[in-house]
């Protein structure tokens, strides 16, 4: 037995785990967050920063969250944090140049400058993708279950997704039909998707809603803030906590309690006693979940109809320390490298998602420096292997930045096990693990792109959001893996639909409850 009970115990620290967390504390129900062994997206070797992900802050525009901001009442206070990026993204291939900047009448001087065989065709296609965007935007304000699993879930989803275009049909020649097939300009649309998805998609690509979902996310205004991933955590973190609940990202869960068939509570890894619980929110895949209920409680129909999920791509990320002085002055934040296009594909020339960090000048003699945070996605069944992921960064990077082996310091990643490097005057030593005391003294495990088998609702869903077990949700990246970030943040939405209809106590509650308007 046990005196504590938690409403709700929340296993993971991901967007979607949070976001689902402090919604329901929002709504008074007792939460228990577990940050189940994932780690702070910074860290740093004597002084110097690195960071495990690469991170995009692709929903700032999205409805689900200025609606998650506007519940919370801190649409203004966030707003305060939050940068433009101006340039949005570059594209830096050996043979061209090309900035997208958030002003539309510069974006079309770019395109003249760069693709001008193709401006007219270039400005129809944003003109559907920005349609599209705002239905999409009308459609996911509604509080809808997505992806649904009942007939009144499918009932109400249907009849939103029949106001979206694109949604069902078949791969993406809607969108692009009017580029040639070999033209660069497709890679300008379609890669910076591909970064943006959970979904690893098939040979066609991804479906034409979720491109022309996720390429609007990167060219509709893109913002960031500094520290990045770790400010989004530490900002849902403290609203969690300002209303009741109870967060230790440094604990994690060994069991899950069945009774009856369904959730009873969590055992803590070195808690001798078990802590009761209602429900079970996570961001791991059903399987994981069931793993930890011993098999114990899976319903029939999980067993019978639980789509396969594979984890396919991984996200291989590599922080470089760069003096400033070896990169170029106009180099943004965000980039993406291509290779040519027309030539054969080598795993070894990848294409790479750069992002640029400059550091304060300190007051010390050495020369100011800059963070570069290089992504690349890296099949688990691919030519390229993990052990040869850093040195491909670096080779590519030699390529488009010719004078940055010059300038290096420091390069490191979690993700493969070797030892961080450090040069000194253009000699490189290593520094085994063990020294690198922010990570573990192996290979961490990366993020993951998954493979859907069936594939989900409308091509953009995975598992659903309803757990394997009774009494438990999923809200990771597997739910609606197609539409990245804002796919958790709609799994999240979700899931605290469901668990707030659970308790009618609080319905009634949340109707009388007197909420703030939000000025400014």
């Amino acid at each position: 037995m046990t005196s504590r009970f938690f409403d709700v115990v929340v296993i993971g620290r991901s967007l979607g785990a949070l976001s689902t967390a402090v919604l329901l504390a929002r709504r008074d129900f007792r939460v228990l967050v577990l940050g189940q062994g994932g780690r702070s997206c910074n860290y740093e070797f004597e002084g110097m920063p690195f960071r495990r992900r690469a991170f995009t802050m692709l929903f700032d525009n999205c409805p689900s969250w200025r609606r998650l901001l506007h519940e919370l009442a801190q649409s203004p206070r966030f707003r305060r944090h939050v940068r433009e990026l101006d340039p949005m993204f570059s594209v830096v291939a050996n043979d061209r140049r090309l900035e997208l900047p958030p002003d539309m009448e510069l974006f079309f001087r770019e395109i003249e400058r760069e693709f001008p065989e193709v401006r007219q065709v270039v400005e129809e296609m944003y003109d559907s993708v920005a349609l599209a965007n705002a239905a999409a935007d009308q459609a996911f304000e509604r509080d809808a279950i997505w992806p649904p699993s009942s007939l009144v879930e499918r009932l109400e989803a249907n009849r939103l997704a029949a106001t979206l275009p694109y949604l069902g049909s078949q791969p993406r020649a809607e969108l692009l039909a009017r580029f040639p097939w070999s033209h660069p300009f497709r890679d300008v649309v379609t890669v910076p998707a591909q970064f943006a998805t959970h979904l690893a998609p098939g040979p066609e690509g991804l479906s034409p809603f979720a491109l022309a979902r996720l390429h609007g996310a990167w060219t509709r205004g893109l913002h960031a803030l500094d520290r990045g991933e770790d400010k989004i955590v530490d900002f849902l973190l403290e609203r969690i906590e300002a209303h009741g609940g109870v967060c230790r990202l440094d604990s994690r869960v060994s069991a899950l309690m069945i009774r009856r068939g369904k959730i009873a509570g969590i055992r803590e890894e070195g808690d001798e006693l078990p802590t009761g619980a209602g429900l079970v929110v996570t961001d791991l895949p059903g399987e994981q979940l069931a793993n930890l209920a011993g098999g114990q409680g899976i319903t029939a129909r999980a067993k019978r109809d639980w789509p396969r999920v594979t984890a396919a791509v991984g996200r291989f990320v590599a922080s470089l320390v760069v003096n400033r002085q070896g990169l170029p002055e106009m180099l943004p934040e965000e980039s993406l490298i291509f290779p040519e296009r027309g030539q054969v594909p080598d795993p070894r020339r990848p294409t790479v998602h750069l992002q640029r960090f400059d550091q304060p000048d300190s007051n010390s003699l050495e020369p100011p420096r800059s963070l570069l945070v290089a992504e690349l996605l890296l099949p688990v069944r691919g030519a390229l292997t993990l052990l040869e992921a850093r040195e491909a960064i670096l080779a590519r990077l030699s390529e488009v930045l010719p004078f940055i082996d010059e300038h290096l310091v420091a390069m490191d990643s979690p993700y493969d096990g070797l030892p961080l490097w450090r040069w000194h005057e253009k000699t490189r030593r290593e520094v085994d693990r063990v020294h690198v005391r922010a990570t573990a003294p192996g290979a961490e495990s990366m993020q993951w792109q998954w493979s859907v088998e069936p594939t989900g609702y409308m091509d953009l869903a995975g598992e659903p959001v309803r757990g394997p077990i009774p009494g438990t949700y999923l809200v990771g990246t597997t739910v609606m893996p197609a539409l990245g970030q804002e796919g958790e943040l709609l799994a999240a939405w979700s899931a605290a639909r469901l668990i707030t209809k659970t308790d009618r106590g609080r319905q009634r509650m949340r109707r009388q409850m007197w909420s703030r308007t939000e000025t400014g």
